[in-house]
């Protein structure tokens, strides 16, 4: 093999391991972010329960209004 292609090689696999670098950090980025969203949602989730839960969920969907 000739030392310029040797070279050539070694460039690319230069760039391919700076890529892969650059695309790890990338989805560790995403990965914190999704992670995130879904604390978030599962917050607002127990969130919402508690609402729903609580004492004007007690009344029943079909009461009579009191004109009646």
């Amino acid at each position: 093999m000739s030392d310029q292609r040797c070279t050539e090689l070694e460039i690319k696999l230069a760039y391919q391991e700076d890529m892969v670098k650059t695309l790890n950090d990338t989805v560790c980025s995403q990965q914190a972010s999704i992670d995130r969203l879904e604390k978030t949602c599962r917050y607002l989730v127990q969130r919402l329960q508690e609402v729903t839960q609580g004492p004007l969920s007690d009344e029943p969907d079909q009461e009579r209004p009191p004109h009646y």
